[in-house]
């Protein structure tokens, strides 16, 4: 590597809102995340797969809409 012209790497900590601490190297420094691998419903198995048509019947039966024709 050439001299004077990488960026300085020096040891960090990212700290996520659940916690989680990974301890990293970086040029910006420390920071702070608000979701990470360990708490982000994608990667924990505790994602919501939203039914569309359900919410659309309940919301139409709730405010007294006739079901719409195809």
């Amino acid at each position: 590597m050439k001299k004077g012209i990488h960026p300085n790497y020096k040891p960090a900590t990212i700290e996520c809102a659940c916690g989680n601490i990974v301890d990293t190297y970086s040029h910006k420094g420390s920071y702070k995340v608000d979701i990470c691998s360990a708490c982000h419903p994608f990667y924990t198995g505790k994602q919501k797969l939203l039914d569309a048509a359900g919410r659309i019947e309940r919301f139409n039966k709730k405010y007294g809409r006739a079901a719409a024709t195809q």
